[in-house]
């Protein structure tokens, strides 16, 4: 089976600010092993004899200003390299008219859409946005609506308790297609904490113009735990159908504790339920098809 990556990262450290100075604690744990450079070469070696035919990048916070030169030295690597085959850049939502940035990364054609990290939680180690209410905030909205004008998508990340207000996000903005990111970011595994993350995943999946990625399963507890990674995707594609759902490996992130053969088995093992038609939608056809690849 032919595998489409939609969501990894390859970076050099001196572009990163969180990859240097001392180490600060992270919603994946220690990361000293990838305080590096991860370059495309890297992420092939990796990938090699996976069944890996095309690759999406998605952004990996450069400093915001940066946003640009993210997607140029992105697409420099793609010239030389032939990878990656679509990039998902950043924007800032939040402040102002967007559209000029947006003019800006449409200079770049492998551009496929957006990324800007809307997650917050009470915990401040898994927390990014500044608010958790920034799905429902006008400007937000109103900035995000801009990308149907670019035909561009937004990979929308959020943790369970915003799912509501992710759905409004997504009802305002019906012509844009919204990726939500690590298939909703489960991180409370009792058993209350699965049942807001399931009412939240059926609200997304009552909108239209929301797919999911089934991604960064293994980002809170730091393994592959094929158990957990057969039981979300189940009711993933239960609520979705697999042809809203995708696979991304979230490298280099996972290569943390696992190698990208085993995380990759354990997905597929836990796709063995699915017919062959869902399973090549979920590995390859939704991807290619939301990304335009």
């Amino acid at each position: 089976m032919q595998i489409v990556d939609s969501h990894h990262h390859i970076w050099r450290q001196a572009d990163l600010p969180w990859l240097l100075g001392p180490m600060q604690p992270r919603i994946f744990g220690p990361y000293e092993p990838i305080r590096r450079d991860y370059g495309i070469e890297e992420y092939l070696a990796d990938t090699g004899g996976t069944g890996v035919v095309k690759s999406v990048y998605v952004q990996a916070n450069w400093a915001p200003n940066w946003a640009a030169d993210e997607a140029v030295w992105v697409s420099g690597e793609a010239a030389r390299t032939g990878w990656p085959h679509a990039i998902v850049a950043h924007a800032e939502m939040t402040r102002g008219d967007v559209r000029p940035a947006l003019d800006r990364l449409a200079q770049y054609p492998l551009v496929r859409g957006i990324r800007q990290q809307l997650h917050w939680h009470r915990n401040k180690l898994y927390r990014f946005a500044a608010r958790p209410d920034l799905c429902e905030d006008a400007a937000v909205q109103a900035n995000i609506a801009h990308l149907a004008d670019y035909g561009w998508s937004f990979d929308l990340q959020v943790f369970p308790g915003q799912m509501e207000g992710a759905a409004r996000l997504a009802e305002a903005c019906p012509d844009v297609t919204f990726i939500l990111q690590h298939a909703g970011m489960l991180e409370d595994l009792s058993d209350a904490g699965r049942d807001i993350w399931r009412a939240g995943m059926a609200r997304l999946a009552g909108c239209p113009n929301v797919v999911t990625k089934t991604s960064g399963l293994g980002t809170f507890i730091h393994r592959v735990d094929a158990a957990q990674i057969a039981r979300i995707l189940a009711e993933t594609v239960e609520l979705f159908g697999a042809e809203r759902c995708l696979w991304g490996s979230n490298f280099p992130i996972e290569k943390l504790w696992t190698g990208f053969g085993d995380l990759l088995a354990a997905h597929r093992q836990a796709a063995e339920t699915l017919s062959e038609t869902e399973q090549a939608a979920l590995f390859h056809d939704t991807a290619a098809r939301v990304y335009r690849l």
